[in-house]
């Protein structure tokens, strides 16, 4: 995976040095919550969050393209039953690396790996009838790796949206034994600046 993200980078870098790459800003909600053999007896729900930042757009071919992305991401679950409850409030910066094939008529489906970085981390809620809020970012490792798959749809005057599905492939625990992962949905809305190729033409 790191072999991966790292020679889609270096090729994405080549055409945004060859001015090839168009830019753009994204904002949208997360609905994630974890899972793996640590939450398999336990009723955890999902989050409700929310994502932005900024991505670039490299064509390779008239369908398809590269597209990187730096996003702030407010991830995490919910635990919830008669008389506790605890939220997990993990904070990430998400880099995505998406290829997307685009359709003439503006569709387009994606796939990539993602590489998750760790901002913060904590716990709060209430057990036994005692209110706690802890830091956990100890707890959590700092480095996530995914994959993630969506599809979505581009406007001719720059805006669009999307939908992405999100698969943790790594355990995040830092516990010995534990296992954890990140799984969720992001929608959002984006705006391309400038003008595609196409529209140049």
């Amino acid at each position: 995976m790191k072999k991966l993200i790292i020679a889609i980078v270096l090729v994405t870098t080549a055409f945004i040095s060859n001015g090839q790459a168009r830019f753009g800003a994204k904002l949208g909600g997360n609905f994630f919550t974890l899972g793996g053999d640590d939450t398999k007896d336990t009723d955890v729900k999902n989050k409700i969050g929310f994502n932005f930042g900024f991505l670039a757009n490299i064509p390779v071919s008239e369908h398809f393209s590269i597209q990187p992305e730096l996003l702030y991401s407010i991830q995490g679950a919910k635990i919830e039953d008669v008389d506790d409850r605890i939220n997990y409030n993990l904070n990430y910066l998400n880099v995505p690396i998406m290829l997307q094939f685009t359709s003439d008529g503006g569709f387009y489906g994606e796939l990539g790996p993602q590489i998750g970085f760790l901002m913060s981390a904590k716990a709060d809620g209430k057990i036994g009838g005692i209110n706690f809020d802890e830091d956990i970012k100890d707890e959590i490792k700092g480095i996530d790796f995914g994959v993630a798959a969506g599809i979505g749809y581009k406007l001719p005057g720059g805006f669009g949206f999307n939908g992405r599905y999100i698969v943790g492939i790594s355990n995040i625990s830092d516990n010995p034994g534990g296992d954890i992962k990140n799984r969720g949905f992001q929608i959002g809305v984006f705006y391309m600046f400038g003008k595609s190729s196409k529209e140049k033409k």
